[in-house]
This record gives C-alpha cells, structure tokens and sequence, in this order.
C-alpha cells in the first residue's frame, strides 16, 4: 500500500485498462514467506524512479501466490519456458489480454550477477511493446502455445491403475535416507504428499519398511532445526541434509 506503484489486483479491472490504454501488463506474484519478493519489494518497487517507469509504460498487477495458487501455476509454467526457470517473486510482462511474452524471476536494482537491472528490463519491453509489437505478439503465441501443450498434459483424463501408487512408493524408498531421514539429499524438503501416501499405504498394508520410511523422517524433523522448537511450526525446508539448518522461510 505504501509503494509508489500503482497496484492493481488482479480481474477484469485490469485487463480493460490495459486494453483501453494499449499498455503490456507488469505482473508481480510473491508471497509473504518470499525472502526475495521483499528484497525486490525494497529494492525496486518502493524507489521513485522505478515506480515512475512502471507507472507511465505498465499496467501493473500484484497477486499472492498462497491466495491464487492457480494464476501462480500457469505464469510459473510460461515464464519457465520463457527463461528456463521459475520461482518468487515471478516477473512477468503480459499483453493486454494478459498473454505473457518475457519474464524472470528477481530482477536487481543495477546490473549484477548477470542478471540485468530492473530499470533496464522495464525500458527494454516497454521500447520493444512499442516499437516492435508485431514480434512481441508472435513471442507471446509462442509461449501460449507452450502452456497449452502443458496443460493439455496435466489436466488429461485417463484410467487410474494402482501400479501408480507402487511405483511412487518403491521410488520414495529408494531415495530415503535411513540415516537421517527424508528423501534425497540436501536441501531436504519435507514432501507432505509423500509422506501422506506412505502412512495410507501401511495401513493398507502393514509394510513395515514404509512405516520406518515415514516414522523416521518425521521424528528427524521433530527433533531437528526445521522444527521451531520455541515457537511451534516448521520452517520450508532444511538446507542440510541433517535437517540440523533451517531456512528462513516459516510455513505453518
């Protein structure tokens, strides 16, 4: 509320402003565990100079990845096929009929770590919506194109067999680790789903591998640094395999 931008949420509102005014969307979605959404947030959105950019050239949306997880998972999808890779804050840069063309992920103040500056990014697509709209466009169906062929693989129907369930178990066996619990190695993600199936498959089955599977990984978080051991609640995920340290990120 404090920012120079000139938020929009995200609806129909938006869409026709930027239609009516011939403008290219700037999308912002982060969430509040996001560590590099309030750096962004800080680093750019708050300055004057970037706000006055944005303002003039953008019609400018920010959504909440925990509030509307499904408009997170179709731009994460484009902006992974745009850049080759994903994640928050997710920078995306729409047409009015809020198809994106570019994106990324953090963008810094200044050029660093070979990622170009914000300021340079934003006057890059506002010259180019402007100037070469016809490529913009042609980019823009390309990556529709993209999504749809994505979607079109996890929204298909077909028969369910129960040898999906065997083989995401004998796959989560295979990758757990005995020693210290968890699947894989660092960083270690907790995987709720995974651990939910395997509970329902030993009551099902009585496996007793399985049950040591999960009781296992869930005693090595609770006695471990993902576990908030004065406050209550698990943090995202452990950045050493020994779920000893975790990262910053608090879930509930």
């Amino acid at each position: 509320m404090h920012q120079p931008i000139h938020w929009h949420e995200w609806g129909q509102e938006a869409f026709a402003k930027a239609q009516s005014q011939n403008k290219p969307m700037l999308l912002d979605i982060g969430a509040v565990w996001c560590h590099w959404c309030h750096v962004m947030d800080r680093e750019s959105y708050d300055d004057a100079e970037i706000a006055q950019i944005v303002n003039e050239h953008f019609i400018a949306v920010k959504v909440d990845r925990d509030e509307r997880p499904d408009i997170d998972s179709r731009y994460q999808a484009a902006v992974s096929a745009i850049s080759g890779q994903g994640g928050w804050p997710l920078t995306a840069f729409l047409t009015p009929e809020g198809k994106p063309f570019y994106g990324g992920t953090y963008f810094p103040p200044q050029d660093h770590w070979g990622r170009p500056s914000f300021k340079r990014v934003l006057t890059s697509i506002a010259n180019a919506y402007r100037e070469k709209h016809a490529d913009v466009t042609e980019q823009a169906q390309m990556v529709e194109q993209t999504i749809s062929h994505a979607e079109s693989f996890t929204g298909r129907n077909g028969r369910f067999s129960p040898s999906v369930i065997e083989a995401i178990v004998k796959s989560a066996l295979s990758m757990f680790d005995a020693r210290n619990g968890g699947f894989g190695q660092a960083p270690k993600f907790p995987h709720p789903g995974v651990l939910d199936l395997l509970m329902e498959h030993y009551e099902r089955t009585g496996d007793e591998e399985v049950k040591n599977a999960f009781v296992t990984t869930l005693d090595r978080m609770a006695n471990g640094g993902v576990y908030d051991q004065l406050a209550g609640g698990f943090h995202r995920y452990s950045v050493g395999e020994r779920w000893v340290v975790a990262h910053f990120e608090k879930m509930s």
